[in-house]
């Protein structure tokens, strides 16, 4: 199906088959809402300013390749540079989109298009291995446990192991090491946003409010063991406001500094 959409991108496909294909999708979750709209999806790219429409597809048909890859795999992760394989099609492709897109309509970030490209990749890899955290247990209800083998400290321990109350030690030891895999990662999306000019606020703000959004999700998930028996997220009034502040001061970098520190201290409640 990542084949024939990447075809289709590329209007080298059966677009109307696959459009009656994926009408077919009953799932109640976003990606299949997004399928049963794809004829809407592919209208609106074809009305784009056609600088803007090569990068969508060229990224997208790069990622749903990726992605189809992984599929043909399987959910088997040996390293972490596994994961991060697989992180980057499903995740640090999009920073390498939007990068692009930034680039191409505002000014004053083309001089630092290298720096941003890289960072970029980043910021996508911090927002999905917050997503991994938060998602460990859904996830392995799918049969897909995010989880390199090299991150178990007990290598007689499989990574779906480490949902058992007699794991629990070395589940808590692997979540160790994705927290501080997303710190690091989230790094990299801090300096991304201090890259974007103050005046392109609204483009900052964008940015920033999933940045915002990670490290509190992050803090919450930190030494966390409900994080292996449901999903951790914040609570409406912390989402609202995060929102209202950084409206109001995600112009300033030394401020989001400042108030990504005290998201990821604050006490969970």
């Amino acid at each position: 199906m990542l084949a024939k959409w990447q075809d289709v991108l590329a209007g080298d496909g059966a677009r109307q088959a696959l459009i009656e294909r994926l009408q077919e999708a009953r799932e109640e979750i976003p990606d299949a809402l997004v399928a049963r709209h794809a004829a809407t999806v592919l209208a609106g790219l074809e009305r784009l300013a056609a600088p803007a429409r090569e990068i969508l597809i060229r990224r997208v048909g790069e990622s749903s390749a990726g992605m189809a890859r992984w599929t043909e795999r399987g959910s088997r992760f040996e390293t972490e540079a596994d994961l991060d394989d697989y992180m980057h099609e499903v995740a640090g492709r999009v920073g390498h989109l939007l990068t692009e897109l930034f680039t191409l309509r505002l000014p004053g970030t083309r001089n630092e298009r290298t720096r941003m490209m890289s960072l970029g990749r980043e910021f996508g890899l911090a927002l999905q291995t917050v997503n991994v955290i938060r998602g460990l247990h859904e996830d392995r209800d799918r049969g897909w446990v995010y989880v390199p083998a090299a991150f178990v400290p007990d290598q007689h321990i499989h990574p779906s192991q480490l949902f058992d109350a007699a794991n629990l030690d070395a589940a808590m030891a692997v979540l160790a090491r994705l927290v501080t895999k997303a710190d690091g990662h989230l790094a990299a999306a801090r300096a991304y946003i201090r890259l974007i000019p103050r005046r392109y606020h609204r483009v900052r703000l964008f940015c920033l409010l999933p940045l915002l959004f990670a490290v509190r999700t992050l803090a919450i998930s930190r030494a966390n063991p409900d994080v292996l028996r449901r999903e951790t997220k914040m609570t409406r009034r912390e989402v609202k406001a995060i929102t209202r502040r950084a409206m109001v001061l995600g112009f300033s970098n030394g401020w989001i500094e400042r108030y990504c520190t005290r998201l990821a201290t604050a006490p969970t409640p």
